[in-house]
Protein backbone atom coordinates (compact mmCIF):
# COMPACT_ATOMS: atom_id res chain seq x y z
CA UNK A 1 0.00 0.00 0.00
CA UNK A 2 2.82 2.32 0.71
CA UNK A 3 4.34 1.76 -2.70
CA UNK A 4 1.12 2.60 -4.48
CA UNK A 5 0.79 5.78 -2.51
CA UNK A 6 4.24 6.85 -3.41
CA UNK A 7 3.58 6.38 -7.12
CA UNK A 8 0.34 8.43 -6.89
CA UNK A 9 2.13 11.20 -5.03
CA UNK A 10 4.82 11.34 -7.64
CA UNK A 11 2.27 11.64 -10.39
CA UNK A 12 0.33 14.29 -8.59
CA UNK A 13 3.44 16.22 -7.83
CA UNK A 14 4.34 16.14 -11.46
CA UNK A 15 0.95 17.52 -12.46
CA UNK A 16 1.17 20.35 -9.95
CA UNK A 17 4.63 21.21 -11.11
CA UNK A 18 3.40 21.32 -14.69
CA UNK A 19 1.02 24.10 -13.79
CA UNK A 20 3.75 26.26 -12.35
CA UNK A 21 6.66 25.76 -14.86
CA UNK A 22 7.44 24.44 -18.37
CA UNK A 23 7.76 20.72 -18.79
CA UNK A 24 11.23 19.60 -17.81
CA UNK A 25 13.54 17.98 -20.23
CA UNK A 26 13.66 14.36 -19.30
CA UNK A 27 17.13 13.02 -18.88
CA UNK A 28 18.03 9.67 -20.56
CA UNK A 29 20.95 7.41 -19.95
CA UNK A 30 23.51 7.21 -22.84
CA UNK A 31 23.38 3.96 -24.80
CA UNK A 32 25.56 2.41 -27.64
CA UNK A 33 24.74 3.40 -31.26
CA UNK A 34 23.08 0.51 -33.07
CA UNK A 35 25.19 -1.02 -35.93
CA UNK A 36 24.72 0.46 -39.40
CA UNK A 37 22.98 -1.77 -41.91
CA UNK A 38 25.34 -3.60 -44.33
CA UNK A 39 25.01 -2.70 -48.04
CA UNK A 40 23.41 -5.26 -50.24
CA UNK A 41 25.94 -7.27 -52.25
CA UNK A 42 26.11 -6.64 -56.01
CA UNK A 43 25.13 -9.96 -57.47
CA UNK A 44 26.81 -9.09 -60.81
CA UNK A 45 30.15 -8.07 -59.36
CA UNK A 46 33.04 -10.56 -59.87
CA UNK A 47 34.06 -12.58 -56.89
CA UNK A 48 37.13 -11.21 -55.16
CA UNK A 49 40.36 -12.95 -56.10
CA UNK A 50 41.74 -15.36 -53.60
CA UNK A 51 44.99 -14.19 -52.10
CA UNK A 52 48.05 -15.89 -53.59
CA UNK A 53 51.04 -16.98 -51.70
CA UNK A 54 54.29 -18.48 -53.04
CA UNK A 55 55.96 -20.95 -50.82
CA UNK A 56 59.74 -20.91 -50.48
CA UNK A 57 59.83 -24.48 -51.88
CA UNK A 58 58.01 -23.44 -55.10
CA UNK A 59 60.34 -20.48 -55.58
CA UNK A 60 63.38 -22.74 -55.19
CA UNK A 61 61.96 -25.26 -57.68
CA UNK A 62 61.40 -22.56 -60.28
CA UNK A 63 64.94 -21.28 -59.80
CA UNK A 64 66.39 -24.76 -60.22
CA UNK A 65 64.24 -25.39 -63.32
CA UNK A 66 65.36 -22.12 -64.88
CA UNK A 67 68.97 -23.01 -64.20
CA UNK A 68 68.81 -26.56 -65.54
CA UNK A 69 66.85 -25.59 -68.70
CA UNK A 70 69.02 -22.63 -69.65
CA UNK A 71 71.30 -23.08 -72.72
CA UNK A 72 74.73 -24.38 -71.75
CA UNK A 73 78.03 -23.82 -73.59
CA UNK A 74 79.13 -26.67 -75.90
CA UNK A 75 82.45 -26.99 -77.76
CA UNK A 76 82.75 -29.39 -80.73
CA UNK A 77 86.02 -30.58 -82.29
CA UNK A 78 86.95 -33.33 -84.76
CA UNK A 79 90.05 -35.34 -85.60
CA UNK A 80 90.92 -36.92 -88.95
CA UNK A 81 91.12 -40.36 -87.34
CA UNK A 82 91.18 -41.98 -83.91
CA UNK A 83 94.18 -40.47 -82.17
CA UNK A 84 94.92 -38.38 -85.26
CA UNK A 85 95.42 -34.67 -85.75
CA UNK A 86 92.59 -32.24 -85.14
CA UNK A 87 90.85 -30.91 -88.26
CA UNK A 88 91.39 -27.15 -88.48
CA UNK A 89 89.16 -26.22 -91.45
CA UNK A 90 86.48 -27.45 -93.80
CA UNK A 91 84.05 -28.85 -91.23
CA UNK A 92 80.28 -28.48 -91.13
CA UNK A 93 78.52 -29.27 -87.86
CA UNK A 94 74.80 -30.03 -87.46
CA UNK A 95 73.12 -30.87 -84.15
CA UNK A 96 69.71 -32.57 -84.05
CA UNK A 97 67.12 -33.22 -81.38
CA UNK A 98 66.59 -36.91 -80.58
CA UNK A 99 62.79 -36.74 -80.72
CA UNK A 100 61.37 -37.20 -84.25
CA UNK A 101 58.74 -34.74 -85.47
CA UNK A 102 55.39 -35.64 -87.08
CA UNK A 103 57.19 -36.56 -90.31
CA UNK A 104 59.60 -38.85 -88.46
CA UNK A 105 62.56 -36.48 -88.95
CA UNK A 106 64.91 -35.05 -86.35
CA UNK A 107 64.78 -31.27 -85.98
CA UNK A 108 68.11 -29.45 -86.43
CA UNK A 109 68.74 -27.26 -83.39
CA UNK A 110 72.21 -25.88 -84.21
CA UNK A 111 74.65 -25.53 -87.11
CA UNK A 112 78.23 -24.27 -87.41
CA UNK A 113 80.92 -24.19 -90.10
CA UNK A 114 83.74 -23.44 -87.67
CA UNK A 115 86.41 -26.10 -87.22
CA UNK A 116 86.01 -25.64 -83.47
CA UNK A 117 82.30 -25.02 -83.04
CA UNK A 118 81.08 -23.05 -80.01
CA UNK A 119 77.31 -23.34 -79.52
CA UNK A 120 74.77 -23.27 -76.68
CA UNK A 121 72.14 -25.95 -76.05
CA UNK A 122 69.69 -26.69 -73.22
CA UNK A 123 70.59 -29.77 -71.18
CA UNK A 124 69.43 -32.98 -72.86
CA UNK A 125 70.28 -35.64 -75.44
CA UNK A 126 71.35 -34.76 -79.00
CA UNK A 127 72.73 -36.28 -82.23
CA UNK A 128 75.84 -34.56 -83.61
CA UNK A 129 76.67 -34.84 -87.33
CA UNK A 130 79.95 -33.58 -88.80
CA UNK A 131 80.92 -33.46 -92.49
CA UNK A 132 84.44 -33.05 -93.85
CA UNK A 133 84.31 -32.89 -97.62
CA UNK A 134 82.45 -36.07 -98.60
CA UNK A 135 83.45 -37.77 -95.35
CA UNK A 136 80.89 -37.67 -92.56
CA UNK A 137 79.93 -39.30 -89.30
CA UNK A 138 77.43 -38.93 -86.44
CA UNK A 139 77.46 -39.53 -82.70
CA UNK A 140 75.22 -38.93 -79.68
CA UNK A 141 75.91 -36.25 -77.10
CA UNK A 142 74.57 -35.44 -73.62
CA UNK A 143 74.51 -31.78 -72.58
CA UNK A 144 74.59 -31.17 -68.82
CA UNK A 145 74.60 -27.94 -66.77
CA UNK A 146 78.03 -26.33 -67.07
CA UNK A 147 80.67 -26.43 -69.79
CA UNK A 148 80.38 -29.30 -72.31
CA UNK A 149 82.89 -30.59 -74.88
CA UNK A 150 82.55 -33.24 -77.60
CA UNK A 151 85.32 -34.58 -79.87
CA UNK A 152 84.57 -36.86 -82.82
CA UNK A 153 86.97 -38.97 -84.91
CA UNK A 154 85.83 -38.86 -88.54
CA UNK A 155 88.06 -41.70 -89.85
CA UNK A 156 88.58 -39.91 -93.18
CA UNK A 157 91.13 -40.17 -95.95
CA UNK A 158 91.62 -38.51 -99.33
CA UNK A 159 91.75 -39.68 -102.93
CA UNK A 160 93.43 -38.01 -105.92
CA UNK A 161 92.74 -39.50 -109.36
CA UNK A 162 94.25 -39.24 -112.80
CA UNK A 163 94.26 -41.31 -115.98
CA UNK A 164 96.36 -41.81 -119.09
CA UNK A 165 96.33 -43.83 -122.27
CA UNK A 166 98.36 -47.04 -122.03
CA UNK A 167 101.97 -46.09 -122.59
CA UNK A 168 101.67 -43.07 -120.27
CA UNK A 169 100.20 -40.90 -123.00
CA UNK A 170 98.55 -37.98 -121.18
CA UNK A 171 94.85 -37.26 -121.57
CA UNK A 172 93.63 -33.65 -121.82
CA UNK A 173 91.89 -32.76 -118.55
CA UNK A 174 88.75 -31.52 -120.34
CA UNK A 175 88.23 -35.03 -121.76
CA UNK A 176 88.58 -36.83 -118.43
CA UNK A 177 86.22 -37.23 -115.48
CA UNK A 178 85.63 -39.70 -112.66
CA UNK A 179 82.60 -41.10 -110.84
CA UNK A 180 82.97 -42.59 -107.36
CA UNK A 181 80.68 -45.28 -105.93
CA UNK A 182 80.60 -47.31 -102.76
CA UNK A 183 82.00 -50.83 -103.13
CA UNK A 184 79.63 -53.59 -104.19
CA UNK A 185 79.43 -56.71 -106.27
CA UNK A 186 76.99 -55.24 -108.83
CA UNK A 187 75.73 -51.89 -110.09
CA UNK A 188 72.54 -52.15 -108.04
CA UNK A 189 74.54 -52.63 -104.84
CA UNK A 190 76.61 -49.48 -105.33
CA UNK A 191 75.72 -45.95 -104.25
CA UNK A 192 77.00 -42.85 -106.02
CA UNK A 193 79.33 -40.86 -103.78
CA UNK A 194 80.74 -38.24 -106.19
CA UNK A 195 80.09 -37.56 -109.87
CA UNK A 196 82.15 -35.76 -112.52
CA UNK A 197 85.29 -35.39 -110.42
CA UNK A 198 88.09 -33.64 -112.34
CA UNK A 199 91.59 -35.14 -112.55
CA UNK A 200 93.94 -34.23 -109.69
CA UNK A 201 91.12 -32.98 -107.49
CA UNK A 202 91.52 -34.11 -103.88
CA UNK A 203 88.34 -35.74 -102.62
CA UNK A 204 87.91 -36.32 -98.88
CA UNK A 205 86.10 -39.58 -98.13
CA UNK A 206 85.33 -41.90 -95.26
CA UNK A 207 87.95 -44.61 -95.02
CA UNK A 208 86.96 -47.68 -97.02
CA UNK A 209 86.90 -49.24 -100.49
CA UNK A 210 85.39 -47.38 -103.46
CA UNK A 211 84.49 -48.32 -107.00
CA UNK A 212 86.03 -45.80 -109.44
CA UNK A 213 84.80 -45.24 -113.00
CA UNK A 214 87.08 -43.23 -115.30
CA UNK A 215 85.53 -41.68 -118.43
CA UNK A 216 87.82 -40.67 -121.31
CA UNK A 217 85.55 -38.71 -123.62
CA UNK A 218 81.80 -39.33 -123.57
CA UNK A 219 81.25 -42.51 -125.57
CA UNK A 220 82.76 -45.85 -124.61
CA UNK A 221 86.28 -45.30 -123.32
CA UNK A 222 85.66 -46.37 -119.72
CA UNK A 223 87.96 -47.94 -117.12
CA UNK A 224 86.90 -49.26 -113.70
CA UNK A 225 88.88 -50.02 -110.57
CA UNK A 226 88.33 -50.63 -106.85
CA UNK A 227 90.53 -48.47 -104.61
CA UNK A 228 91.10 -48.45 -100.86
CA UNK A 229 91.13 -45.16 -98.91
CA UNK A 230 93.02 -45.30 -95.60
CA UNK A 231 92.22 -42.99 -92.66
CA UNK A 232 94.53 -40.00 -92.41
CA UNK A 233 96.21 -40.76 -95.76
CA UNK A 234 96.11 -39.36 -99.30
CA UNK A 235 95.77 -42.09 -101.95
CA UNK A 236 97.06 -41.23 -105.44
CA UNK A 237 95.83 -43.41 -108.31
CA UNK A 238 96.26 -43.35 -112.10
CA UNK A 239 93.97 -45.43 -114.32
CA UNK A 240 94.96 -46.49 -117.86
CA UNK A 241 92.69 -46.46 -120.91
CA UNK A 242 92.83 -48.57 -124.04
CA UNK A 243 91.51 -45.82 -126.30
CA UNK A 244 92.42 -42.94 -128.59
CA UNK A 245 91.24 -39.56 -129.80
CA UNK A 246 89.89 -39.92 -133.35
CA UNK A 247 89.25 -37.18 -135.92
CA UNK A 248 87.50 -37.55 -139.29
CA UNK A 249 87.57 -35.78 -142.63
CA UNK A 250 86.03 -36.38 -146.04
CA UNK A 251 88.56 -35.87 -148.85
CA UNK A 252 88.61 -36.33 -152.58
CA UNK A 253 92.14 -37.77 -152.44
CA UNK A 254 94.48 -39.07 -149.72
CA UNK A 255 95.87 -36.17 -147.70
CA UNK A 256 93.49 -33.74 -149.37
CA UNK A 257 91.57 -30.83 -147.89
CA UNK A 258 88.56 -31.64 -145.72
CA UNK A 259 85.19 -31.15 -147.41
CA UNK A 260 82.74 -28.97 -145.47
CA UNK A 261 79.11 -29.56 -144.49
CA UNK A 262 79.40 -33.30 -143.93
CA UNK A 263 77.05 -35.34 -141.72
CA UNK A 264 79.00 -37.93 -139.77
CA UNK A 265 77.88 -41.16 -138.09
CA UNK A 266 80.07 -43.71 -136.29
CA UNK A 267 78.67 -47.17 -135.60
CA UNK A 268 79.85 -50.25 -133.74
CA UNK A 269 80.10 -53.60 -135.60
CA UNK A 270 76.53 -54.49 -134.49
CA UNK A 271 75.15 -51.30 -136.05
CA UNK A 272 74.74 -49.27 -132.84
CA UNK A 273 75.21 -45.55 -133.47
CA UNK A 274 77.88 -44.18 -131.13
CA UNK A 275 78.65 -40.73 -132.51
CA UNK A 276 77.08 -38.12 -134.81
CA UNK A 277 78.26 -34.68 -135.83
CA UNK A 278 78.09 -32.09 -138.59
CA UNK A 279 81.17 -30.36 -139.93
CA UNK A 280 84.38 -30.66 -141.84
CA UNK A 281 86.68 -31.98 -139.13
CA UNK A 282 84.81 -33.62 -136.19
CA UNK A 283 86.59 -35.51 -133.43
CA UNK A 284 85.73 -37.84 -130.56
CA UNK A 285 87.24 -40.49 -128.27
CA UNK A 286 86.71 -44.20 -128.88
CA UNK A 287 87.85 -47.33 -127.08
CA UNK A 288 90.19 -49.62 -128.98
CA UNK A 289 88.23 -51.77 -131.45
CA UNK A 290 86.57 -51.92 -134.88
CA UNK A 291 84.06 -49.36 -136.18
CA UNK A 292 82.37 -48.01 -139.31
CA UNK A 293 82.12 -44.34 -140.20
CA UNK A 294 79.49 -42.95 -142.59
CA UNK A 295 79.91 -39.54 -144.23
CA UNK A 296 76.96 -37.92 -146.02
CA UNK A 297 77.62 -34.86 -148.19
CA UNK A 298 74.63 -33.44 -150.06
CA UNK A 299 73.02 -36.49 -151.69
CA UNK A 300 76.19 -38.61 -151.64
CA UNK A 301 76.99 -41.13 -148.92
CA UNK A 302 80.46 -42.53 -148.25
CA UNK A 303 81.60 -45.02 -145.63
CA UNK A 304 84.68 -46.73 -144.33
CA UNK A 305 85.57 -49.44 -141.81
CA UNK A 306 88.40 -48.50 -139.50
CA UNK A 307 90.23 -49.71 -136.39
CA UNK A 308 91.04 -47.69 -133.28
CA UNK A 309 94.37 -48.54 -131.72
CA UNK A 310 95.16 -47.43 -128.19
CA UNK A 311 97.71 -44.65 -128.26
CA UNK A 312 98.22 -41.18 -129.63
CA UNK A 313 95.46 -39.27 -131.51
CA UNK A 314 94.54 -40.70 -134.93
CA UNK A 315 93.00 -39.26 -138.09
CA UNK A 316 90.57 -41.23 -140.27
CA UNK A 317 90.11 -40.12 -143.90
CA UNK A 318 87.04 -41.05 -145.89
CA UNK A 319 87.56 -40.84 -149.65
CA UNK A 320 84.94 -39.74 -152.15
CA UNK A 321 86.57 -41.92 -154.83
CA UNK A 322 88.17 -45.34 -154.86
CA UNK A 323 91.91 -45.43 -155.57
Amino acid sequence: MRLGFLMVALVAGALLAGLESPAPVLAQEASEMPPLPRPRPDRNAPAPAAPTTTSPAATATEAISALTNAPQPVTLTASISTGGAQVTEGLTWRVFDTTPDAQGELAMVAKSEDATASITLPPGEYVVHVAYGRAQTSDTMTVAPGANAKSIAIEAGALRLNAAVTGDIPIPSDLLRFDLFTAGGSESERTLVAEGVSPNDIVTLNAGTYHIVSHFGRINAVVRADLRVEPGQLTDATLYHQASQISFKLVSEPGGEAIADVEWTVQSPDGTTLFTDLGAFPSTVLAAGDYQVIAKQAQSVFNRDFEVRSGSPQEVEVLTAVY
